[in-house]
């Protein structure tokens, strides 16, 4: 599909809320791409992904945990998230924070406690 509609279906995890954009369900057969919007109380949620994931930093600042190192991401920053590696995000500043999210189709997130599944949003 050359043009998909804009969503209106959210999704809520962990004090974030989740915008799909394409996706197969929405007609994409490759790459998943979605909204992010980090609450700025939101505790970041570590996790990992199990294939290369993208963030581009739309609005405010983030706080990285990747790999066992920190940094901070802002306006126009990417972040590249490979597989396998812990990885945590949370707003800072006191402001919400917002992203564009890419993960190729198939992509699975891992949480602490060893679930994996295919977020929603990217289904």
């Amino acid at each position: 599909m050359p043009m998909i509609p804009r969503s209106t279906d959210l999704h809520h995890m962990h004090g974030a809320t989740f915008t799909p954009l394409a996706s197969p369900r929405r007609g994409s057969q490759e790459t998943s791409v979605w909204r992010v919007e980090l609450a700025a109380d939101a505790p970041a949620t570590p996790h990992q992904v199990t294939r290369e994931e993208i963030f581009v930093i739309e609005a405010g600042r983030v706080s990285v945990e990747l790999g066992g190192e920190r940094f901070e991401a802002g306006v126009g920053d990417v972040v590249v998230v490979p597989p396998a590696t812990d990885f945590a995000l949370a707003a800072i500043g006191g402001g919400l924070a917002r992203a564009l999210v890419c993960l190729p189709v198939g992509g699975q997130a891992r949480l602490v406690d060893g679930t994996t599944f295919t977020p929603p949003w990217a289904e």
